[in-house]
């Protein structure tokens, strides 16, 4: 098998036991890293894989997490963490009190995107109720249609980044662009922060990830000179004139674009008169996401509940529609496209629903609409509507459930409370009276959703035997940095070589294409391309290599089982799984 240069940075299979002593453990990414807490999340109930995630939640939160980032200047509550927040805010804020010419993108690829869409939407309303310009916008690799259909593959090009940069920044003065990256891997964010650099007359590039800049990716992008650690290397040296910003806790993305957001500018104001400084402010507003936290999970076995529902629907080949308001729609949406490449879902299986016609909220209205059935949207206006759609739903289906946020003193009409078998009810308490305080609590409601969602879709597929472990085993690679995933999952639970790894994944990809010399070398977006469109690559791939059988043979293991999971484990539980000496282990030198 001839080695190319693409495959020089991945680090050799460490011997059976070796993982921690072969230094591999200490070189993953932290955002690629296998949280201890959830080693046998694949072994737990329903009510288990809810405390579970829920504890892997709060170790996101708690600023004495050593797992989550092993270095103290780097935590969410460091002082040089909080001194750049500080320092972001304050950029912010001088665009958003000279409008003329100023924009703030959000930007991202997949479900950074995503977040970044629903960020922007959630600043420009807050904007519009203050009496003033909107002035975010956001960039999603591949489009408007990568908000509501799986993309992923778009965010592998530097040269797209930019070009969609260059639409939205026509004619402004002053662009301040956030590039959301999580694990400083996409190079649709790494061009735009490249261009920026290039252009500091109007732009300051932010970048936004949770991986030491010493970890970000190193391998080459393919229509650009620069990786993303080179790029990420040259914004800390500029951040130095706060030419350019790099903000790379080990925390979740949505806490952190917060400290973009306009009510930052507000809160100023009563940080001022109260004599507070800019720390206790910033402190002040994160954790009242830990506040959220705890209200969230409090409704731990009602979520529960839902999780076992949603995969017993599933395995029977059912649907789950998730129906949301506004900025809730939206989260709804994002976690049934997610489902898509991290569970290998169809994308019936969970599909999000954003109430009313929204469509101005998107960069490209014609876009979304195009999307025709795939266009998840639906009209309703009043809580009286929704009562109706559930009493025509129910003739179809009892298995109706409800999330619902109310502050102390809400709740929702009997008539309406009556149709759901079970709501998980999530009361708030009345901490904010003026605008600007509502919406930090909009804010907690939004991560809430975005915690009961992630929950129960990945729940329901622990459930159906789609994790290993606590790794995505079906994930569907549709990107470059889902194929260097795919390949560290197979090199970890086969123990087998590197290149023996790399020819069964190319085999699983292209089968029935025999393999020949021209494929092997070709770049990863060609393998990604080919894989993007087959379901079960990963776990195939592995079969092949465990049992030592062909791809064909492999199937049929995996045709035979009642889930992947268990199909993977009876095949590691079977006899001569040791490693042992492979002709591909003699490789050609690397081609230049």
């Amino acid at each position: 098998m001839p080695a190319t240069k693409r495959f020089q940075h991945v680090i050799e299979t460490p011997e059976p036991g070796q993982w921690e002593l072969s230094g591999y453990e200490a070189a993953v990414p932290i955002t690629e890293k296998s949280n201890p807490l959830t080693w046998d999340l694949d072994k737990a109930d329903a009510e288990k894989i809810v405390r579970l995630l829920g504890q892997c939640d709060t170790h996101a939160l708690d600023p004495a997490n050593k797992h989550a980032n092993p270095n103290p200047t780097s935590r969410l509550y460091s002082e040089s963490i909080l001194t750049t927040m500080v320092h972001v805010a304050g950029k912010v804020q001088e665009v958003l009190k000279e409008p003329d010419g100023g924009l703030v993108v959000l930007s991202g690829g997949g479900t950074s995107g995503r977040m970044a869409f629903l960020m922007s939407v959630s600043f420009n309303q807050l904007m519009k109720g203050l009496g003033q310009k909107p002035l975010y916008t956001y960039l999603i690799a591949g489009g408007d249609r990568s908000v509501v259909a799986s993309r992923e593959g778009t965010e592998d090009s530097a040269l797209h980044g930019i070009e969609e940069l260059k639409k939205v920044a026509v004619g402004k003065k002053r662009v301040i662009v956030v590039g959301i990256s999580v694990g400083l891997s996409a190079p649709f964010v790494a061009g735009q922060m490249d261009y920026c650099m290039n252009n500091t007359a109007v732009f300051l590039p932010v970048l936004v990830g949770f991986n030491p800049v010493s970890m970000a990716r190193n391998d080459p992008i393919e229509d650009w000179s620069s990786t993303f650690r080179q790029v990420a290397e040259r914004m800390q040296k500029m951040q130095q004139k706060q030419k350019a910003f790099v903000l790379n806790p080990a925390i979740g993305v949505g806490l952190l674009l917060f400290l973009c957001s306009p009510t930052r500018q507000h809160l100023g104001t009563a940080c001022d008169f109260l004599g507070a400084s800019d720390f206790r402010c910033l402190l002040e507003i994160l954790r009242t996401f830990e506040r959220a936290h705890q209200v969230t999970y409090s409704q731990g076995p009602k979520i529960a509940t839902l999780m076992k529902h949603v995969s017993a629907s599933l395995e029977k080949k059912g649907h789950v529609y998730l129906v949301g308001w506004q900025t809730l729609g939206i989260i709804a949406i994002m976690d049934g496209v997610e489902c898509i490449h991290t569970f290998g879902a169809d994308f019936q299986d969970v599909r999000g629903f954003l109430i009313g016609d929204h469509s101005d909220m998107f960069n490209q209205k014609a876009e979304i609409t195009n999307q025709g059935s795939r266009r998840n949207s639906c009209t309703v206006n009043n809580l009286m509507e929704v009562q109706t759609i559930v009493e025509q739903v129910k003739d179809k289906t009892s298995n109706i459930q409800a999330l619902a946020h109310s502050t102390v003193g809400q709740s929702l009409p009997i008539p309406l409370k009556k149709l759901f078998p079970s709501i998980i009810s999530i009361t708030w308490p009345l901490l904010f009276f003026d605008y600007e305080g509502n919406f930090i609590q909009k804010f907690q409601r939004e991560l809430s959703t975005k915690w009961v969602l992630n929950t129960v879709s990945t729940g329901a597929h622990v459930l159906l035997g789609k994790i290993l472990q606590n790794h995505m085993l079906d994930l569907r690679i549709s990107n470059s940095k889902l194929f260097w995933r795919a390949l560290a999952m197979l090199q970890r639970f086969s123990g087998q070589s590197k290149a023996r790894c790399i020819e069964s994944l190319l085999q699983a990809i292209h089968f029935p294409q025999p393999l020949s010399d021209d494929i092997r070398a070709a770049p990863i977006s060609c393998h990604v391309q080919v894989a993007h469109e087959k379901e079960q690559v990963i776990p195939i791939a592995l079969l092949s290599l465990l049992f030592r059988c062909s791809i064909t043979e492999a199937q049929t293991h995996l045709a035979a089982a009642p889930s992947v999971c268990e199909a993977v484990r009876s095949a590691l539980a079977g006899p001569g799984q040791k490693r042992t000496a492979d002709p591909l282990e003699i490789l050609e030198p690397a081609v230049q």
